[in-house]
Formats: C-alpha cells, sequence, structure tokens
C-alpha cells in the first residue's frame, strides 16, 4: 500500500511544477490583462451595487406609498 509520505511527496513535486510552467505565467498574465481591461470600465463594486439597489427598494416603497395617498 502506498503510505501517505508517497503522496506529500507527490504533491510537492506537482505543486512546484505547475509553478515552474508556463501555465502559471499564462494565469498572471492573463490576470494582468483582464484587470486592466476592468480598470478602464465605468464598473462599481459589489457592495456599491447593493448600496444602490437597497436605496432604490426604499425609494420605490416610498412612490408608492406617496401615490396611494392621492
Amino acid at each position: 500500500m502506498l503510505n501517505a509520505k508517497f503522496f506529500e511527496e507527490m504533491s510537492a513535486k506537482l505543486n512546484e511544477a505547475v509553478a515552474n510552467s508556463p501555465a502559471k505565467d499564462f494565469e498572471k498574465n492573463a490576470r494582468a490583462l483582464l484587470a486592466q481591461g476592468f480598470s478602464k470600465l465605468d464598473l462599481v463594486t459589489r457592495e456599491e451595487y447593493d448600496v444602490l439597489a437597497h436605496r432604490v427598494d426604499k425609494l420605490e416603497a416610498r412612490l408608492l406609498e406617496l401615490e396611494a395617498k392621492k
């Protein structure tokens, strides 16, 4: 049977191989390219969106309340 040490050694070797492979460079470059592209867009964070969505919900409720008073 294979022992835990064998799996630990194999895992370490695989992690080292991936860290030194072109795939790691590709991932890093792709992330940088995407970050650069996103920075040029007019985007909001999820937190900003949630705050604005909450404000819109409150304003809609207030509008319905005012319209009901007419």
